[in-house]
């Protein structure tokens, strides 16, 4: 389990302070973390750089867009 304590949480500034909101923290070496900003205490998945990255890049590209 990874040590989330040290994580700075962000918010996209797309969110415009609605509540379906994720937030995320890439400041933890080898680890990038991501929470329901509704529940800060809740669970968190974590996904390695790379793997984020590819994700980010894949929503950008409107690869992973719902149906």
């Amino acid at each position: 389990m990874t040590d989330l304590s040290r994580a700075v949480w962000r918010k996209s500034s797309r969110s415009n302070g609605g509540g379906a909101c994720v937030e995320v923290a890439d400041n933890l070496p080898g680890v990038v973390a991501v929470r329901d900003s509704k529940d800060p205490s809740g669970p968190a998945l974590t996904f390695s750089p790379e793997a984020w990255r590819d994700f980010v890049c894949g929503v950008t590209a409107g690869d992973l867009s719902p149906s």
